[in-house]
């Protein structure tokens, strides 16, 4: 396999690892992914380092009992050591409360990494707003749908905590 194939599949892993980090509460793991001199710019909701960044994420994520990042047409462009990308993400977000809404947010990622030691993490990431919407929750229907299987949640009760390998991500 190539190189460029190489560093591609290692900064997609980088990218979903983020994904999951946010979506599982994991900010260890968060952390983990970002250069130290790293910047990381949400907009006006958030511009700076990422230790700044992981103590801000519980308070941003405290409003939503639910979120999923999915990621979509993704382009890398490596340059030896560095690279930059560009993904489509759809960051959707269930609110709490009785009548729950769910927020979902079309952008786009754009980042720049490099490789430091033989790892790749972001040196810079800032998020692009291309569109949106806010709806109400269908909870009668997640409940008929999702009645026989088990719900995810937002924390370390999820059942993707009690497989081991993916508890350990952030190692």
């Amino acid at each position: 396999m190539s190189q460029s194939l190489l560093d591609q599949l290692a900064l997609r892993d980088l990218l979903m690892r983020y994904c999951r980090g946010c979506d599982r509460r994991d900010f260890m793991l968060v952390r983990s992914l970002y250069h130290d001199d790293a910047i990381d710019d949400h907009g006006a909701m958030f511009r700076g380092g990422p230790d700044d960044f992981v103590a801000w994420l519980p308070q941003a994520m405290a409003p939503w009992q639910a979120t999923r990042h999915s990621i979509a047409n993704s382009l890398f462009v490596v340059d030896g050591d560095r690279a930059e990308g560009e993904h489509h993400v759809e960051a959707w977000h269930r609110s709490h409360g009785p009548e729950p809404r769910d927020y979902i947010v079309y952008g786009r990622y754009l980042d720049r990494y490099e490789r430091r030691d033989g790892v790749w993490k972001f040196s810079h990431r800032s998020v692009v707003f291309d569109h949106g919407l806010i709806r109400d929750a269908d909870q009668a229907a997640m409940d008929q749908l999702g009645a026989d299987a088990p719900h995810g949640r937002a924390d370390r009760e999820d059942p993707s905590w009690a497989y081991a390998l993916l508890a350990g991500a952030a190692r």
